[in-house]
């Protein structure tokens, strides 16, 4: 028995082997060739494209159509299924790939009619934007089929590659205005919500202004005396439902002039603050062309696959980087229906076993409509408008000064950016590109269709700059960066609370000479200044018990007031106050959530009105607790139950690099976690927070980090949350993530050349 049972095994063991190794040579296959020739019939020139060490791509041409055939060909070789996700993301066409299960998420993304609008955008372009993504184009399809192979994605989906077009170019940038504006979208339909179940008095407490205000010109937004609206029967509700925060993919960006440096070139940091995932998001690449009037061109940064331009990074010249600007670049429209005219189109989604479902989507001249409580809303964003998007950013690769990159920075279609550049000349400036409406009186809620605006349909041309401020240094963070008049013109579209804005500027205001080192510092400060209040509170809270929670207020003593991977103290502030808000805001979350709404969108709001609750204590607010300690006390063991729970009952594991640990994953394995040995990066303590420079949850973050003085890009530096390729037996799939994790400065310029494709033009 005993040796029949050593035979299965030793047989279970064989065919584990050869499973694997089987899986091994299929992956094997569809490995793209890094050295060797090629040719095209998309290019008139001869072309190499090049790797080093980490992978990074070095493209060499005569001309920029030609360098965009090599970079979609790099692309299409290393990241064409991250490419399809995303096409598919914006145009509601994942059903074709996953099958049912993505439905739903199509016809909520089919919505916005994406697909239809890339087509039309496309016809409008400049002729040599036109001719430029067809180029780019072929060469994502060409390194796509390079290896003969489909990638591992396909086969285990069982689905077949469909080709690259150029207006799928155009899809990837709206996929970015999803993942940066729909939340704009969310609020302003949350704030709906709230102001006609609760009142016009409750929104406003919610969305009271923030303490923290870090606008370029310290102008602030005066407070108002918001009340605290009386609960009445609402306060009472069944249970407490946690208020998820909704990331803010956003970023960190900051410059000072060239008085701030030994070299007199001012001097840039940004750090684009996105979904982690395996892939990542990002492509390194270096682009070396000339130009019509015989510039050569040297352009070093990170690309967008899917995309031929590169989106943040430096010609040597002038450094650019950019934070989401959240402006408001959205309003629902309230229709009339005896006077608003709709109507109804059908759309298709197709299936991967050929089958497809039928949906109808409603429309009107203002915008796609939704049903909000039984009444019909047009959306009107500027995702929609014809001026949404084109290839504007290419105009900054071969800026030289701060004012021409400005003057380029004015063409530039994407979602408004708050754009951050800087020159060898030593000057530094801030505007904010992309596309804005031209409608002038931003609405928080609905406006009625009769107020609707025709400047709807035009891009705002006017807008503001600064440059070269008297200190020499410029911050944005997410939060207001316009002057407090100009806000009434442009409008909140889910600005960030403030806090990192705040200790950014602080942080700059305190030093007057900077270097990378500096700035790299700066881009990895944890420090927890905005949770202090809230430490203090629950010291107090707990001191106040006798020696109920000695143990609890020895880790609290000891949090070493930062994001710090060993601090437990850290975990149970943080922790409290997530608990806080939830316990606070219940009631009003019960009141959202029975007509399928939420708090989510507005919990960055939420800081100012519940200090405001705290400090007045009052009794309606209280809700069933005895007094006001019993109500934070319930919040703090709740926090407690809930930490028990998902890390275990010893609190000296509730280490803050444990409970918020960096786990950046592929999408496959987070379905099929067998995989996650094969595709996933490896796990690291966590070290960050929101509402800190050194922004990192579980999978967010900082997805790049980037600091230049244009003139001295020998000390640049450039660190991507992940490696170059998504083929996981590729040499340059991790390459590159254990230094950012460890937060080492990576260079931005490439190093020595491992490997080479030439192309040469088929005439």
């Amino acid at each position: 028995m005993l040796i029949w049972l050593k035979r299965g095994i030793a047989v279970l063991v064989l065919l584990a082997l050869a499973a694997s190794a089987v899986v091994y040579g299929i992956l094997s296959l569809s490995l793209p060739a890094l050295d060797g020739q090629g040719q095209s019939t998309a290019l008139s020139a001869e072309v190499t494209l090049e790797r080093d060490a980490i992978g990074q791509a070095v493209i060499t041409a005569q001309n920029r159509q030609d360098a965009a055939f090599a970079l979609g060909f790099a692309h299409g070789q290393d990241r064409f299924f991250q490419m399809d996700l995303l096409r598919r993301n914006a145009a509601g066409e994942l059903s074709e790939l996953f099958g049912e299960a993505a439905l739903g998420l199509d016809k909520r993304l089919r919505f916005h009619r994406f697909r239809a609008l890339s087509q039309r955008i496309l016809q409008q372009l400049p002729v040599s934007e036109q001719h430029l993504l067809a180029s780019y184009s072929q060469g994502v399809n060409e390194g796509q089929a390079q290896s003969g192979v489909q990638g591992f994605e396909y086969l285990l989906l069982g689905a077949e590659v469909r080709p690259w077009q150029p207006e799928d170019s155009l899809l990837v940038i709206f996929s970015m205005y999803l993942d940066l504006q729909e939340s704009t979208l969310k609020r302003d339909e949350s704030l709906i919500l709230v102001e006609s179940l609760l009142g016009e008095e409750m929104k406003h407490f919610i969305i009271q202004p923030s303490n923290y205000q870090a606008a370029l010109d310290n102008s602030e937004v005066i407070k108002s005396d918001a009340k605290v609206p009386y609960l009445g029967d609402i306060a009472k509700y069944d249970s407490v439902t946690h208020i998820e925060e909704l990331s803010i993919f956003g970023s960190n960006n900051w410059a000072v002039t060239g008085q701030h440096t030994k070299t007199g070139s001012a001097m840039l940091s940004d750090d684009m603050h996105l979904g982690l995932n395996t892939p990542a998001i990002w492509y390194r690449a270096q682009l070396n062309y000339d130009t019509a009037e015989g510039e050569v061109i040297q352009v070093s940064g990170v690309t967008l696959p899917g995309a031929p331009a590169v989106v943040v990074g430096s010609n040597s010249q002038v450094a650019w980087g950019f934070t989401n600007g959240y402006l408001d670049t959205a309003d629902w429209i309230k229709l009339d229906p005896k006077a608003d005219k709709t109507w109804q189109v059908t759309e298709q989604l197709n299936l991967p076993d050929g089958r497809s479902e039928a949906f109808t989507l409603t429309l009107s001249e203002y915008g796609p409509v939704k049903q909000i409580r039984e009444e019909a809303y047009a959306l009107s964003w500027v995702a929609h408008q014809d001026y949404a998007v084109n290839l504007g950013l290419l105009g900054l690769e071969s800026a030289g000064t701060v004012d021409e990159a400005l003057e380029r920075a004015a063409q530039i279609a994407i979602p408004v950016q708050n754009m951050v550049v800087v020159d060898a000349q030593g000057n530094a400036a801030w505007y904010p590109t992309g596309a804005v409406p031209g409608r002038a009186i931003p609405s928080d809620t609905a406006v009625p269709s009769q107020a609707y605006s025709d400047n709807w349909q035009r891009n705002e041309t006017h807008r503001p700059i600064v440059k070269n401020p008297a200190h020499g240094k410029i911050w944005t963070a997410n939060s207001r960066v316009v002057s407090a008049p100009q806000h009434q013109r442009f409008g909140d579209g889910g600005y960030a609370l403030g806090a990192r804005a705040v200790q950014i500027r602080d942080r700059l205001m305190t030093q007057s000479q900077f270097d990378e080192a500096d700035f790299m510092r700066m881009q990895l400060d944890n420090e927890a200044r905005f949770l202090a209040p809230w430490h203090e509170l629950l010291s107090t809270l707990l001191a106040n018990q006798g020696d109920s929670y000695a143990r609890d207020s020895g880790y609290l003593s000891d949090w070493q007031a930062c994001a710090c991977p060993e601090s437990v103290g850290y975990t149970l502030v943080r922790r409290f106050r997530d608990h806080t808000l939830d316990l606070l805001f219940a009631p009003v979350e019960h009141t959202l959530q029975q007509v399928d709404g939420s708090l989510s969108p507005l919990k960055r709001y939420l800081e100012p009105a519940a200090w405001q609750l705290i400090h007045e204590q009052p009794a309606h607010w209280q809700q069933q607790y005895s007094d006001w300690d019993a109500l934070l006390l319930a919040a703090y063991e709740s926090a407690k139950t809930q930490l028990r729970e998902t890390e275990g009952r010893d609190m000296a594991a509730w280490q803050w690099g444990r409970v918020n640990q960096l786990e950046v994953k592929h999408p496959f394995s987070r379905q099929i976690p067998l995989l996650s040995g094969l595709l996933d990066m490896p796990v690291v303590a966590g070290f960050g927070d929101s509402y800190m420079p050194a922004v990192q949850k579980p999978a967010f973050g900082a997805s790049q980090r980037f600091i230049a003085q244009p003139g001295h890009l020998d000390k640049a530096i450039m660190s991507v949350a992940g490696g170059q390729s998504g083929h996981p037996l590729s040499p340059f799939y991790r390459a590159g993530f254990s230094a950012y994790a460890q937060g080492e400065a990576v260079p931005l310029l490439p190093g020595a050349i491992n490997h080479r494709i030439t192309f040469t033009p088929i005439n």
